[in-house]
């Protein structure tokens, strides 16, 4: 009797894996009549939601059959995809953390002037999780070249989101000096890839639960995604449940991958990022909660749509779809990219790659190099993008010495745009803005510049400004 209480108190305890455990999950799929409004309230119910078609309206769930009774009592028919005990891990031919680790360092030692490879911190278990920075005389730190950061898997069953990281690395290092405009953008811009993110989660994956989203917090896990300090539990885009997939833990900033995250974008300072997702086959731009725009919207919506026209559809029908998380999915608070806007003065985006029909953890023969090579249109764009409209320069005073703590004010000539910026503390910058005229002014302690009238074409167009005492 004792044994069996035990037993059951334990399946509570661990829910997540019990379901792993005894094959009690479905993959199901619903289409949905008023996509917004049933979109709610199946993130109302904590429903682990795998992904969407929007040409459909078709939502892919993850559920036990106490939810999939809920589905059928809610009026809604869902189709019974797979049953699946989860607990066997992907095709052996997807990464883990040990082959990452490896991989970079191979790409290091064969590329030694272009990349190096640190770990940038330590997982809730202690793992390492590593970077790459790839730039010409990468051994030569250059606070002058602005910094692009990619990086992959936040949730550890979103195994298709390392190869394209590995890719990134792999295209960008092996075409160096073959291939003019890779070489260009490795001789002025710095690229940094973080390829395999939730290290602790992805080791899950393998061992005990093929759909495991999270960290390994306590068995039951952190969404990392959704335990950034910015907006963090605002507007009820997470979970405050620790057996919901999408749990925000128990304080912002609690995880130490999230930690490990901002302190790496603080000192890299990147001006534009990608995080690799799956699946949906969408771009998402800030803000994750409903009603709210970014600031500088005319760029960062801009720059995003052009993004998603890059990347075609796995069916080959059409391109990706661009928006917030609330106009595409649901609200989502506590995410990386809202953090990064708001906090970091980076231009994010989520990508969400495949299709429904391609899921989480596609067959690796038939779509890992179809789906690599589709994304390269994408990260190419984003480094092209360095190239295009910017205004980029160094803030120094009167004596030629670079200014700290110094502000970048920047309105368009017709009123409608407006940008504040900080300065970088080595007092360089790089702004990304649409052509047009701008009044720029300069602000730093004891310093101001007068306000002067930039055209900007589609090219990057230096700007040195005259700084005189207050």
């Amino acid at each position: 009797m004792i044994k069996k209480i035990i037993l059951k108190f334990v399946l509570i305890l661990t829910a997540g894996h019990a379901f792993a455990q005894t094959g009690g999950r479905s993959l199901v799929r619903v289409e949905l009549g008023d996509y917004h409004g049933d979109m709610k309230k199946i993130q109302a119910r904590s429903l682990d939601v795998a992904g969407v078609d929007l040409s459909k309206k078709q939502v892919d769930l993850i559920v036990d059959s106490s939810e999939l009774k809920w589905l059928k009592t809610a009026g809604y028919r869902p189709v019974v995809v797979s049953v699946e005990r989860f607990s066997a891990g992907p095709d052996s031919r997807y990464q883990n953390p040990e082959k990452v680790e490896a991989a970079l360092k191979q790409f290091a030692a064969l590329h030694p002037n272009l990349a190096q490879v640190k770990s940038i911190g330590k997982s809730l278990q202690g793992r390492d999780i590593w970077a790459i920075r790839m730039t010409q005389n990468v051994k030569v730190e250059d606070p002058s070249k602005p910094h692009v950061f990619f990086n992959a898997m936040h949730h550890a069953r979103e195994v298709m989101t390392s190869e394209i990281g590995l890719d990134i690395v792999e295209t960008l290092l092996g075409q160096y000096g073959k291939d003019p405009t890779i070489t260009r953008w490795l001789n002025s811009y710095v690229v940094d890839v973080v390829p395999m993110f939730n290290v602790d989660g992805n080791q899950l994956v393998w061992s005990q639960d093929s759909m495991w989203r999270k960290n390994a917090r306590g068995g039951y896990g952190v969404d990392i995604n959704r335990n950034y300090p910015y907006a963090w539990n605002s507007c009820r885009g997470s979970s405050g449940s620790r057996y919901a997939q999408d749990y925000r833990g128990e304080g912002a900033a609690s995880e130490p991958e999230t930690q490990v995250m901002m302190n790496y974008v603080r000192s890299i300072r990147p001006v534009m990022s990608v995080s690799y997702h799956s699946y949906s086959e969408i771009v998402i731009y800030p803000y994750g909660c409903e009603g709210q725009r970014t600031e500088t919207r005319e760029v960062v919506e801009k720059i995003g749509k052009e993004l998603a026209s890059k990347l075609k559809k796995d069916d080959g029908r059409g391109t990706y779809t661009a928006g917030t998380a609330p106009e595409l999915l649901y609200s989502v608070d506590g995410g990386d990219i809202d953090w990064l806007y708001a906090v970091a003065q980076v231009i994010p985006f989520v990508i969400e790659v495949n299709a429904v029909s391609q899921g989480f953890q596609p067959n690796y023969s038939r779509w890992r190099d179809q789906t690599v090579e589709a994304q390269r249109a994408g990260w190419k764009y984003i480094l092209g993008r360095m190239d295009g409209s910017s205004l980029y320069g160094q803030i120094k005073d009167p004596q030629g010495r670079s200014v700290q703590q110094a502000k970048i004010r920047i309105r368009s000539a017709d009123g409608v745009f407006s940008q504040e910026l900080r300065v970088n503390p080595d007092g360089f910058f790089n702004v990304i803005l649409n052509p047009g005229l701008y009044r720029v002014q300069i602000e730093a302690t004891g310093y101001s510049s007068e306000p002067q009238v930039i055209k900007l074409g589609d090219l990057r167009t230096p700007f040195e400004p005259v700084l005189k005492k207050l």
